[in-house]
């Protein structure tokens, strides 16, 4: 029999995601759903340095969730450096949506360097996602499925969801529209530093970049990116990817603003020269110029924790 069980996070642990069996029979379970123009509060407040992401998301998510007879799942593609704030949208977007955000049983979370480790399970790897999304889809329409790590993914893994993200009305009797899936990756920062890198050396404001300025560009690399796990994808190739959504290398100012962000929310008064002195600590790129911060981010609420 299928067993819905998941760990904290709604995730399968790898043990769970290997010894999943198929069902049918099961009580439609529905999310508490309660979206509302949150999620466009929360980006502005949370996210930093990503006004061309906040944009797209907040756009596509609120346009699908609106969308009462969406003709396919919304598929979103994340990529930028570690600590532009990836894994922040994705739990802003489930937060906004399920009542009980990221522990919600209806979110479901991949990690590569955890899931699908092993070379030699590929196949077992690819029966048992179909297996996993098929279940839980038929369970809740409304699931959310985020894949991290896309670039450790091994090339071709991530192809045996693909019937499920096309435009197929539903497949052995599940319609997969109404659900959700996010893929994060580092793939792709590269070139993303690349254009913000020329901007500024052509004295133009970052805030003067536009999707169509790195989406084309950033989906071939992916594409070309032999490396990732999204290499002469279908999904790709198959234009099954709504949205390649780029994230800018972050800035010493929107270090400043992660900083007093993360004070306040470790119950801390902000002040303003503790983080100006954490942020200065960090390791900025290119090397001559020192523009973008070398891990964005991710480290601060552990550096606060040494100035403080």
């Amino acid at each position: 029999m299928f067993t819905n069980v998941v760990d904290q996070g709604g995730s399968p642990s790898t043990e769970q995601l290997l010894a999943f069996t198929d069902s049918a029979g099961m009580l439609l379970k529905m999310p508490v759903i309660g979206y509302t123009s949150g999620l466009e509060v929360a980006l502005d407040q949370k996210l930093f340095g990503q006004h061309v992401a906040s944009r797209v998301i907040q756009k596509a998510v609120t346009g699908f969730m609106n969308n009462k007879n969406p003709k396919k799942p919304l598929v979103l593609s994340l990529h930028g450096w570690t600590g532009t704030g990836k894994n922040l949208v994705s739990q802003l977007i489930a937060e906004n949506i399920y009542k009980e955000g990221m522990a919600s049983s209806f979110v479901h979370q991949f990690v590569t360097s955890t899931h699908f480790l092993h070379s030699s399970q590929l196949e077992n790897y690819k029966s048992q996602l179909q297996q996993w999304i098929k279940g839980n889809v038929t369970n809740c329409p409304r699931s959310m499925f985020i894949f991290d790590e896309m670039d450790k993914m091994h090339p071709g893994l991530i192809d045996c969801i693909k019937p499920y993200l096309d435009y197929y009305e539903n497949l052995d009797g599940v319609s997969y529209r109404q659900a959700i899936f996010i893929f994060l990756s580092n793939a792709g920062g590269e070139h993303i530093t690349q254009v913000a890198l020329d901007f500024w050396k052509a004295g133009r404001d970052r805030e003067e970049m536009k999707l169509h300025d790195l989406e084309p560009s950033l989906s071939l690399s992916v594409f070309n990116n032999k490396q990732s796990g999204l290499w002469h994808t279908s999904l790709i190739d198959k234009n099954l990817v709504d949205f390649f959504v780029p994230f800018l290398p972050l800035e010493y100012r929107h270090v400043l603003l992660c900083g007093m962000a993360e004070m306040a929310a470790k119950g801390l008064k902000p002040d303003q020269d503790v983080v100006d002195q954490m942020a200065r600590d960090l390791v900025y790129f290119p090397k001559s110029e020192k523009i973008f911060s070398g891990k964005g981010c991710k480290t601060i609420g552990g550096k606060l924790d040494y100035y403080t």
